[in-house]
C-alpha cells in the first residue's frame, strides 16, 4: 500500500551496495497528502473523546480495539522519532506509510 501511493523510498543497489533515498512520489498524489496530513494528528498525546468514542459504539467489537491500538501505536511511534532525533518531516513520511498500511488492514478486516 505504502508504494501504491509513493511513500517509499527509492533505492539504487549494485552488487552489495544499497542506498535508499527519498519517497518515490509515485502513484496517487491526492491520497498522499491525505496520509501525510493525517500522519501529523498523530504527533500530539493521543486521547480518545467524547465523539470517537460515541461513533465506537456503532462499529463492531473488533474494529474500536483495532483504532485504538493502532492510534495508540502511531502515537508512539511519533514517540520514538522524537527521541532518535529524527527530523519531523522524516518522521512523518514513516508514520504516513504505516498509517497507510493500517488503513488497508481496516478495510480488509472481517467482522
Amino acid at each position: 500500500m505504502g508504494s501504491f501511493v509513493g511513500l517509499v523510498p527509492s533505492e539504487s543497489s549494485s552488487g552489495a551496495s544499497r542506498v535508499q533515498g527519498s519517497i518515490t512520489k509515485t502513484g496517487n498524489t491526492h491520497v498522499r497528502r491525505l496520509l501525510i496530513e493525517a500522519a501529523w494528528h498523530h504527533r500530539a498525546r493521543y486521547v480518545t473523546g467524547k465523539t470517537i468514542r460515541d461513533r465506537w459504539e456503532l462499529a463492531s467489537p473488533a474494529a474500536p480495539a483495532r483504532g485504538d491500538a493502532g492510534n495508540r501505536r502511531l502515537h508512539d511511534r511519533w514517540d520514538a522519532f522524537r527521541a532518535r532525533r529524527k527530523r519531523h518531516v522524516v518522521a512523518n513520511v514513516a508514520i504516513a506509510r504505516e498509517l497507510a498500511g493500517w488503513c488497508w488492514s481496516l478495510a480488509v478486516l472481517e467482522d
